[in-house]
């Protein structure tokens, strides 16, 4: 793993960059509250159903900030720091979606080192306490629906640096349930770079020293949610370089206080520990009760369907490091199945599938866009320009990389470039006036490796445990519909004179309201451009 040793890793000197406000989540939350983009309120919230349940009703808005936690006085919560996408770009400072997705696709080739700083500099590490009884009093739990019966840890960012990543640096969500007071069940999805970790320390009998870092910088979340892009960031990649790059400055780390390992230095709260990969046990009491994965009701899954309770690692925590409490540590509380945690995790997967078809063939893809409806790892949109006769097929290659290389992947579908990819009346109008049903649509990967959070994969198992040694995968569906090279003139779309008349000219103000409220969804799209 490359650290570098230089002054960078002094707060003061990242002071002049545009960017500053991404060093900490302080930083940030002050930033957007200055642009008008932050909701701050003392009402007390209660992280047992009431803090999903407005996230929820508030999906897609701006961030929420709560200052008076039940049973948490020392905490804050955060909700919806994504789940407006239009702050995020003005946050990160991209002019547009597609923008984003450029200027990420560079950061993935692009890292930049993190630093490593002193011990004493680290503002996670204002207050360290070794080898707790509990946990719990540190952390805030969730319970997204009444359906589950015990509430979880979903927030916390791993940190996996140097020989136990191969190498590299590696962050991203993994669910705990602390039952045992100092060890927590520690879910892992199948095929993930966490799953590669701990299958090779399975293997070797040994244990993967750790840090779980709560209320990082924001970069860093949205690296943690990069799933399943591993041809872009493979084993032993410099996803905290990443990080680095996307943000414009290097991430500072910090040597953890009781592993070898190492902790993001800005964030708010840290646990230290170790997986035991040979140590497993039931997420709830409920499945330990009856001894059975995948049946009972735990965690909202990225699909849209609830969750269920596997037998999991467990993480053993060796010690706590925090900001401290009397400043009030953030926690960022994670809904999932929100368009909060729906951002996070597609905007490194969207550059990284760029990324991907770009190197396949340089120039043809256009933008790539996963819709909230195709669920995080669910599907994908990617728009592509054919600019002779040659580039005709490159779209289907890229189909079936895209359903190869993503694991789970249900739907993958390419448009072109005439099509707006964040509409899905545009979409479906594609697909229902440009796709042959005999030879447009692909299904390469049957009988691949898919993902047990879908419940049509899960159904694959019949009346053997919903584990992902016992479901199956579809392979997939891939859809060509884009306009065939040397065909454009039969799918020349109207072009009607919206840029040549004023609304202004015939109408009042007034009138014009009147008008304009009554236009919603794809007509409004269609008068804009004038299709």
């Amino acid at each position: 793993m490359t650290i570098a040793h230089k002054p960078t890793g002094d707060a003061a000197s990242i002071q002049d960059h545009p960017n500053r406000h991404l060093l900490d989540l302080r930083g940030t939350l002050a930033w957007l509250e200055r642009q008008g983009d932050l909701v701050v309120t003392d009402k007390e919230v209660n992280p047992d159903l009431e803090l999903t349940g407005l996230q929820k009703l508030m999906d897609g808005a701006c961030p929420v900030l709560f200052n008076n936690v039940k049973g948490k006085p020392n905490h804050r919560l955060l909700t919806n720091l994504f789940g407006d996408i239009s702050a995020v770009n003005r946050m990160f400072g991209w002019a547009s979606d597609k923008e984003r997705t450029q200027k990420l696709a560079y950061a993935l080739s692009h890292p930049l080192p993190p630093v490593e700083i002193a011990q004493a500099d680290a503002p996670c590490q204002e207050v360290v306490i070794e080898n707790p009884d509990d946990v719990n009093p540190f952390l805030v739990a969730i319970r997204h629906t009444e359906l589950e019966s015990e509430m979880t840890i979903g927030s916390g960012i791993r940190c996996v640096t140097g020989a136990a990543f191969g190498g590299g640096t590696d962050v991203g969500y993994n669910r705990m349930n602390f039952r045992w007071g100092n060890v927590g069940t520690f879910q892992i999805s199948p095929g993930s770079h966490m799953w590669q970790v701990v299958s090779e320390a399975y293997r070797k009998n040994e244990r993967v020293p750790l840090t779980f870092c709560f209320g990082v910088p924001a970069a860093c979340t949205l690296l943690a949610g990069a799933a399943f892009d591993y041809v872009i960031l493979p084993y032993g990649c410099d996803e905290i370089g990443v990080a680095g790059a996307a943000q414009g400055f290097p991430v500072r780390l910090v040597k953890a206080r009781t592993v070898d390992a190492y902790a993001l230095a800005d964030a708010e709260i840290v646990i230290e520990g170790y997986i035991d990969p040979r140590d497993k046990r039931f997420e709830t009491a409920e499945a330990e009760a009856d001894q059975t994965q995948g049946r009972h009701h735990f965690h909202p899954e990225w699909a849209g369907y609830m969750g269920k309770a596997y037998r999991a690692p467990t993480f053993h925590v060796t010690g706590i490091t925090t900001r401290k409490p009397e400043s009030k540590p953030i926690v960022f509380a994670l809904g999932a199945h929100t368009l909060d945690e729906h951002n996070i995790d597609t905007s490194i997967r969207e550059a990284a599938m760029f990324e991907l078809c770009n190197r396949l063939q340089p120039g043809i893809v256009q933008d790539v866009n996963i819709p909230y409806c195709m669920t995080d790892w669910g599907g994908v949109i990617i728009q592509v320009k054919k600019r002779n006769r040659i580039e005709e097929g490159w779209q289907r290659n890229f189909l079936s990389a895209l359903l190869s290389t993503s694991q789970g992947m249900r739907v993958a579908i390419a448009v072109s470039e005439d099509t707006n990819i964040y509409s899905m009346d545009e979409i479906m109008w594609c697909i229902t006036t440009r796709v042959n049903p005999r030879t447009d649509i692909l299904n390469p990967t049957p009988g691949g490796r898919g993902q047990t959070f879908m419940p049509a994969e899960r159904m694959t198992a019949g009346d053997k445990e919903w584990t992902a040694t016992n479901t199956s995968y579809e392979g997939g569906m891939g859809i060509d519909a884009t306009v065939p090279y040397g065909y454009e003139e039969d799918f020349l779309r109207p072009q009607y004179p919206v840029s040549k008349v004023k609304l202004e000219d015939f109408l009042s103000r007034d009138q014009i309201t009147k008008v304009q409220a009554r236009m919603s969804g794809w007509t409004e799209l269609l008068a804009k451009t004038g299709h």
